[in-house]
């Protein structure tokens, strides 16, 4: 490249672009795309700053990722395969190209996995393929090895996904900048410094333990103050309903006022890959706008409470006592509220995200530690605060449902359902 390329960025100031096939990969329109994707999904229904996308948050994990390569470069560590350099920073790059709109409401409603369709991506008669193609023409094939974490290099893999990897580190920065907390702030200059390659794997030196400390506890406080905030599932729920009321509509031959053809496709599980690059948020939001006005009334009732953001409210809730679930599903019914669509009970545990667990599986790989004498110690052994928080499940059930149903319970025939519901958070 003759002259290198800066993007200006809030988290880390300026992204910088050294390579033509970097470059080149930005300007593809499956990559542009992704600036028509949020990045927190409907968390900008609960913090109103969470308007950052996909495209920014790929850029930051590109970032974090050439810093450490940096890194590695300039102390001239053996054990780093340099030839890899490249494909690192491409996955890097391309890792989240597979999400869609809303991606994790999306995915549970029709069983999708945004990683096998980035995997589909890369490997698909795409302008991304065109471009990484010129690299080597199994180039394409090793990028996608890298996402899906099949690659035979740990330490490739290492550093897009594991406990201590670009992208977390990126999102819990950005995340945090972007919904105005302080939670997952950490010292992540002072990380890159301790981050080490060993013996194909990626490890902290040991005098580095605290940042990573810091590091992990910043994670788990924005689990659960903002990837879990029950209004953020609240949202979740609603359009995961309106995703399933709409394929069952469908199953049923219902005629539907307004459809675009990716998303009844998407809806007959037959969307093709240039179908689901036509899906951003735009379309969704645009598809929400006219089922409001549907004549079904239960998939045009949702889509306005989902866009006036009338979301559902929650009660902490028993999971364990099915005499309550039955009497309320059985309540619910009588005042004119579909169960299957109007209440859900939930748990943090049923979400996306996930807390450190040292766990050693292809999609979990610990934090090792190395100390003087070239030692490798997994961090909860070593480390209390994060053995505190290793795998620890936090949280409550809750019970999901209409505001109205408090108008239209009787209180008086229901005491003890008036009383579950008036326990409000």
């Amino acid at each position: 490249m003759k002259e290198e390329k800066v993007f200006k960025d809030p988290v880390h100031k300026y992204i910088y672009v050294q390579d033509n096939t970097i470059w080149d990969l930005i300007n593809t329109r499956e990559f542009q795309r992704l600036r028509r994707i949020r990045q927190l999904g409907t968390s900008y229904l609960t913090f109103h700053g969470a308007e950052h996308s996909r495209f920014s948050h790929s850029l930051g994990v590109y970032e974090i990722t050439r810093k450490i390569i940096s890194q590695f470069e300039r102390n001239h560590y053996e054990d780093w395969p340099q030839e890899e350099r490249l494909l690192c920073l491409c996955a890097a790059l391309l890792h989240d190209l597979g999400h869609g709109p809303f991606s994790h409401s999306i995915e549970k409603a029709f069983g999708t996995k945004h990683e096998d369709w980035s995997c589909r991506i890369v490997l698909g008669d795409t302008d991304v393929n065109k471009v990484l193609s010129r690299v080597s023409p199994d180039f394409p094939k090793k990028v996608a090895g890298v996402i899906c974490k099949s690659y035979n290099e740990e330490i490739v893999v290492s550093l897009v996904s594991s406990q201590l990897d670009a992208d977390r580190m990126d999102y819990l920065l950005r995340d945090a900048y972007f919904t105005g907390v302080n939670y997952g702030t950490f010292d992540l200059e002072r990380i890159l410094r301790v981050i080490r390659p060993y013996k194909g794997h990626i490890v902290v030196k040991e005098s580095g333990m605290h940042a990573v400390e810091d590091y992990l506890m910043s994670r788990y406080q924005m689990y659960w103050q903002v990837y879990f905030h029950p209004v953020t599932r609240s949202a979740e729920i609603l359009l995961h309903k309106v995703f399933a009321r709409a394929k069952h509509l469908y199953e049923e031959d219902y005629t539907f006022g307004f459809m675009v053809e990716p998303i009844l496709h998407l809806i007959q599980n037959k969307i093709s890959l240039e179908d689901y690059l036509l899906l951003d948020e735009s379309v969704m939001q645009t598809m929400l706008t006219f089922w409001s006005n549907e004549k079904d009334p239960i998939l045009g009732d949702m889509c306005k409470r989902f866009l006036d953001r009338k979301l559902y409210k929650y009660s902490t809730f028993d999971e364990s006592n099915q005499r309550q679930i039955k009497l309320m599903e059985k309540v619910m019914a009588e005042v004119g509220f579909d169960p299957t669509y109007y209440m859900e009970i939930d748990f943090p545990s049923n979400q996306s995200y996930d807390v450190y667990r040292p766990g050693e599986t292809d999609d979990n790989l610990p934090i090792f530690l190395l100390d003087h004498k070239e030692t490798l110690t997994e961090i909860t052994h070593r480390s209390e605060i994060v053995q505190s928080i290793s795998g620890f499940q936090m949280g409550k059930h809750h019970v999901y449902y209409p505001e109205e149903l408090l108008e239209r319970l009787n209180a008086t025939n229901y005491p003890e359902l008036w009383a579950l519901l008036g326990e409000q958070d």
